[in-house]
């Protein structure tokens, strides 16, 4: 994995819609539902379809999520 990348792709704008990707992060369902078990090459895999399919990075999409330093920026 990318020292760039955290763990996880999810940006906590996590929508479906009733499909099988999030818009947020470009996951399948399955993908979301199973993260925390996969090994490292699997998340690879994972990460490498979705930067490939442009879904990554997604915070150029939603860029006030790069901006959140400390509680007082996110009104705590």
């Amino acid at each position: 994995m990318s020292s760039t990348r955290p763990d996880s792709p999810c940006i906590g704008v996590c929508s479906t819609l009733y499909d099988d990707v999030c818009r947020g992060c470009g996951r399948h369902v399955m993908e979301v539902a199973n993260w925390v078990f996969f090994d490292a090459e699997e998340k690879e895999r994972v990460w490498q379809r979705i930067s490939q399919e442009g879904h990554w990075p997604c915070f150029e999409r939603f860029p006030r999520f790069t901006h959140v330093t400390s509680e007082k920026d996110i009104g705590g």
